[in-house]
């Protein structure tokens, strides 16, 4: 199982996380380019990229645009020099995702699959990874699509201004 950057999973747990909102009081954030911010975690070490979407829909199973509660709702890149991770994909969609569904990732006309694991979904293997994140790179948009246990689709629309910045940024930080 791949797992998510241990300090946001500890900031999660302790409540909402805006990651685009000046008032945020994470004392771990260390830059904001544009629509991304970095982070950065001493022990263990990790560095890592984050953006919350800039539109969010949540659809009923028959298809209809729907009210719904959600949790933090964040696309990030990260690294744990400590683990040999580095630039890993991961979505938090805010609700625990269906049973064995996936994630649809779409950059540009490119589709990706992301598994899921509770509310996480990530890319199958490294080499996947290192896929997106050129896309990403190359991207002006990334529209994630999934499924919650409840049935519901949800879309979150990301923008990518200032992503390579930021993940240059949070992967320059763990090389050190």
């Amino acid at each position: 199982m791949r797992l998510a950057p241990l300090g946001l999973a500890l900031a999660l747990a302790a409540g909402p996380l805006a990651a685009q909102d000046d008032a945020n009081v994470s004392e771990n954030r260390v830059a904001a380019n544009t629509d991304w911010s970095v982070y950065e975690e001493t022990d263990p070490r990790e560095c890592w990229a984050v953006s919350a979407p800039k539109e969010s829909k949540i659809m009923n199973p028959q298809g209809q645009l729907t009210q719904g509660r959600r949790g933090d709702i964040l696309l990030m890149v990260f690294n744990r020099p400590g683990e040999s991770v580095s630039q890993q994909v991961a979505f938090t969609g805010g609700y625990p995702f269906a049973g064995g569904s996936t994630v649809s990732l779409e950059i540009g006309g490119n589709s990706f699959e992301l598994f899921t694991d509770g509310e996480w979904a990530w890319p199958p293997t490294p080499e996947e990874d290192a896929r997106i994140v050129a896309e990403l790179k190359r991207g002006a948009s990334a529209v994630l699509t999934g499924r919650s246990g409840r049935g519901n689709t949800t879309v979150d629309d990301f923008s990518l201004l200032g992503f390579t910045a930021a993940v240059d940024d949070a992967t320059a930080r763990c090389q050190g």
